[in-house]
């Protein structure tokens, strides 16, 4: 494989990546599935979660983005290793909300990630989700409303 290959193959995946947090933040739940292969796998063993194809997967999701008021996930990148048509990887991510029920969620984590060569580009085979960090102290922003304004420190000029 060139050199040239391997850093095409490592922004495809990035984007890959990037599109996954995007397509779940957007609430874009095709979108979301279609970044994994037909029997692709998404599990959270710490809940004893297990997602096992897309359907599963666009299903389970949705579901689960119902039950928060908001959510917000931020990405960072780590390591991908190519090993041909398939690759490994770690993706770190910071994460919080608040559910409809009122209870606060804020919580360091990573995926372990497996990747595949597919004819529509890099998918996910498999991300497994694991908690590195959790806390439950009480969010206490609020969603902005189109009306909310905002008020600037002294000195700062909009």
């Amino acid at each position: 494989m060139s050199d040239i290959q391997a850093i095409a193959d490592r922004l495809e995946i990035e984007a890959l990546r990037c599109g996954f947090t995007d397509s779940s933040l957007m609430r874009d739940w095709d979108g979301f599935a279609a970044t994994f292969t037909p029997d692709g796998a998404l599990r959270m063993p710490h809940a004893k979660i297990e997602f096992t194809s897309r359907a599963d997967i666009r299903a389970g999701v949705e579901r689960l983005r119902g039950l928060w008021e908001f959510f917000v996930q931020t990405v960072h990148p780590g390591p991908i290793q190519l090993e041909g048509d398939t690759a490994t990887g770690r993706t770190y991510i910071e994460e919080f909300g608040r559910f409809h029920d009122g209870a606060s969620h804020r919580n360091y984590a990573r995926y372990h990630d497996r990747y595949q060569r597919t004819a529509d580009g890099w998918k996910f085979t498999e991300r497994v989700y694991e908690i590195l960090y959790y806390d439950t102290t009480p969010l206490t922003g609020s969603v902005p409303t189109a009306t909310t304004e905002f008020d600037l420190p002294a000195g700062v000029h909009a």
